[in-house]
């Protein structure tokens, strides 16, 4: 689906999902393909369909990029991701909700969108990183 334009003429915002899923002590990235932030390290995750539970895009996003299977728990922070080229001008922005999951099944394998995939610990992540990852890995840390 094209992003519709506003009034003024830029791109409307789109909303998202992140699939946040730990397995032990490590936790789940790809290597995005696309933009915004194509090569950078970040979660699973994409396009909200209409009418579309937050968990169920979210685990949805997780299987088609990952082939992991895991269980939505609940939403547990929000994001803007926005980028503008070197004039100025909105690229994309996008409202992301990061989604933690319960892992279940699988071992990653990119697919989809994802150049990548892989568990990593939260002291040896690779890089480049998408914007906001080390926070949400904080924030989304198992007690």
């Amino acid at each position: 689906m094209a992003n519709r334009a506003d009034p003024e003429g830029g791109p409307w915002p789109r909303a998202g999902v992140l699939a946040v899923v730990w397995h032990g002590d490590r936790i789940l990235l790809v290597r995005r393909r696309n933009a915004p932030q194509a090569l950078h390290w970040g979660f699973p995750g994409g396009h909200l369909r209409p009418g579309e539970p937050l968990g169920e895009a979210a685990a949805r996003e997780l299987r088609e990029e990952t082939g992991i299977q895991a269980e939505p728990e609940a939403p547990f922070t929000a994001l803007d991701v926005i980028e503008r080229d070197e004039a100025g001008t909105l690229r994309h922005h996008f409202a992301l909700v990061a989604v933690r999951l319960t892992y279940h099944a699988g071992s990653p394998v990119a697919a989809d969108d994802a150049e990548a995939a892989g568990w990593f610990a939260p002291a040896a992540l690779p890089t480049p990183l998408c914007t906001d990852v080390e926070r949400l890995i904080a924030a989304s840390r198992p007690a």
